[in-house]
């Protein structure tokens, strides 16, 4: 049996990078998955290629940083397929680098929105949905970041810490519902996200990391499926580091 087997799925920023890689992942153990993001273009190639391998897909353009679109997000699921039992907030921005005092405030409340408001706005009306079904289990993803600081991301640092707490907390307060709660730290993948980095910015990055090299997509995803499956049924409340090393330093 699959591990996802007849389970509902909805992750966030899952047009590309860490996203799509769980999407795919998980529609081939057997989920039904929402493929939310504000990409179209590529949000739809996720979701024809879960289709064309057989699986079942639904694209749904959401922005993550607006509430309304989350509380759609989970009717629309619900609509197509009758019940919610995972999600993964994904959707997240790295924002502009800069130190304290000369962060730009706009760019703080744009990281600050979707990085951790979005998270919290899901992981709402999420719970709220999986109660009305006996249960389920959501992933947030952090960052390495919210567990250690860096010079020039405050809000991105900050936003990721939040993800970890708020993690905890909802996951004390919703155990006695059965749903679970937990969250997963990525070092630096190679996603999209560093596109903009230059060679020797790229290679420092790599040398932070004792196991010499980044992260791929698809090793974030195997630890995001294993905490939404029954397999970690007693697992709640936790962060889980995949990171090469990083934060053993």
């Amino acid at each position: 049996m699959k591990a996802l087997e007849s389970k509902v799925a909805i992750i966030t920023g899952a047009a590309k990078g860490i996203g799509e890689s769980t999407a795919l992942l998980f529609a081939k153990e057997g989920a039904k998955v929402v493929v939310s993001d504000i990409d179209e273009e590529n949000g739809k190639k996720v979701t024809e290629a879960i289709k064309k391998d057989g699986g079942e897909a639904l694209f749904v353009k959401s922005d993550a940083s607006k509430p309304k679109d989350h509380e759609e997000l989970v009717k629309k699921t619900v609509d197509a397929f009758g019940k919610l039992d995972i999600a993964v907030n994904n959707a997240g921005i790295g924002g502009s680098l800069a130190q304290t005092a000369e962060y730009p405030v706009d760019d703080w409340d744009n990281v600050i929105k979707l990085n951790l408001s979005g998270v919290f706005y899901g992981t709402k009306y999420q719970i709220a949905e999986m109660m009305k079904n006996g249960g389920g289990s959501i992933v947030n993803i952090a960052s390495i970041l919210g567990q250690v600081g860096t010079a020039n991301s405050p809000a991105y640092v900050a936003a990721k810490h939040g993800v970890v707490g708020l993690t905890k907390t909802a996951a004390i307060e919703y155990a006695q519902e059965n749903i679970r709660v937990n969250a997963v730290g990525p070092g630096y993948i190679k996603t999209p996200l560093l596109d903009a980095l230059d060679d020797e910015t790229l290679e420092y990055l790599v040398s932070q990391h004792p196991i010499g090299r980044l992260g791929k997509p698809e090793e974030v995803a195997e630890i995001i499926l294993w905490l939404a499956s029954d397999k970690a049924s007693f697992v709640t409340g936790n962060y889980y580091a995949v990171d090469g090393g990083y934060l053993a330093k």
